[in-house]
């Protein structure tokens, strides 16, 4: 997936709103219990910009907005995972999320003097985002880390524990740090 970062301050009045109102609906959504699924369904439409049928994600679930990830059809979130969405995030249908997936469409200048300023006296952080893409029946292994940018094709199976820094193409399995395939499906 090629993008430019497009550029955002969180600090700055709206997206600040758009992070307390996510934070409020993420500690209710994280109290829930299995008993409250219709509870847990009106939250997440509340919170997330698309829930296709048969989401389930288990709680506690973290994201900065929220008003940047759609989930497809019968998706399933393990707990501890967190969606980082200052760009879109699509997660298409039937895709698994083992526990402690990171999706991590933010992040922050090299560059020092780009990354940190000064607004009405206090530090404060310049962010870049890029989108990312999941395609169908994708399966993310517990505590895998998906980059900014990156579009994993359909069908494929990114292993437990591994950074996926790049794209990677429909039905392979990729793992390591940085992932790479390792054979095709």
């Amino acid at each position: 997936m090629t993008s430019d970062p497009v550029a955002f301050n969180v600090r700055d009045t709206k997206n600040l709103a758009r992070l307390i109102r996510a934070r409020q609906l993420l500690e209710r959504y994280n109290r829930t219990g299995q008993q409250e699924p219709d509870l847990r369904r009106d939250i997440l439409e509340e919170l997330l910009d698309g829930v296709a049928p048969g989401v389930w994600i288990e709680p506690p679930f973290f994201c900065d907005f929220g008003d940047n990830i759609t989930f497809g059809a019968g998706c399933f979130v393990n707990v501890n995972c967190v969606i980082l969405d200052g760009a879109p995030v699509d997660i298409s249908a039937g895709t698994l999320l083992g526990p402690g997936v990171q999706i991590y469409a933010t992040s922050h200048p090299l560059d020092p003097d780009a990354r940190i300023f000064e607004q009405d006296g206090v530090p404060s952080y310049n962010t870049t985002a890029k989108p990312i893409s999941i395609g169908e029946k994708v399966w993310i292994g517990g505590g895998a880390i998906i980059l900014p940018g990156v579009r994993i094709g359909d069908g494929t199976t990114i292993g437990a524990g591994s950074v996926v820094t790049k794209d990677v193409p429909d039905r392979v399995f990729a793992a390591g740090n940085p992932a790479r395939v390792i054979r095709e499906l």
